[in-house]
């Protein structure tokens, strides 16, 4: 089953640390005013992609790799979880926005899988009343950054 593409920006700075190559996946459900990216709601924006396709443009640049949107979590997990295990299979990390909540994901077996192949997960909706521009990879300061090992949180969020 193929992944629904808005965009992938190589060499971006802006979504983790160093250049990157952010791959900016189709349709939202949280809708959270204020959102920078509100046409990334729509399922239907973008166009299909398979891994392959997506790893050409990684391979490509050779940067390490975010996942954006959208929300990555709504795409068809199997097939995220084996982008990421490619990204992986050629040495670089992967990094995961979602406005979903970690402890949420983690009692969800349907994240299972792709929990174990994400690096640093930025979890937790925009809050337009905690925006805060000061904070390095994130737009709002309930948003947290969580370094994952192996599915394993590394440590406990505060």
């Amino acid at each position: 089953m193929p992944l629904r593409v808005i965009d992938i920006v190589e060499g971006t700075t802006v979504d983790g640390p160093g250049l990157r190559t952010s791959v900016y996946f189709a349709g939202c459900r949280h809708a959270c005013p204020g959102c920078h990216n509100p046409q990334s709601w729509d399922f239907s924006a973008g166009h299909e992609m398979t891994v392959e396709e997506i790893m050409q443009v990684i391979r490509e640049n050779d940067f390490d790799v975010t996942f954006s949107g959208g929300d990555p979590l709504y795409q068809p997990l199997d097939e995220l979880a084996r982008l990421a295990e490619a990204v992986h299979a050629c040495g670089h990390d992967v990094w995961c926005y979602t406005g979903f909540i970690y402890e949420d994901l983690i009692e969800d077996p349907r994240y299972q899988d792709i929990l174990l192949n994400i690096d640093i997960l930025v979890d937790g909706p925009f809050v337009e009343s905690l925006r805060d521009t000061r904070l390095h990879f994130r737009g709002s300061s309930n948003q947290r950054i969580i370094p994952l090992v192996s599915g394993r949180r590394v440590h406990r969020p505060e």
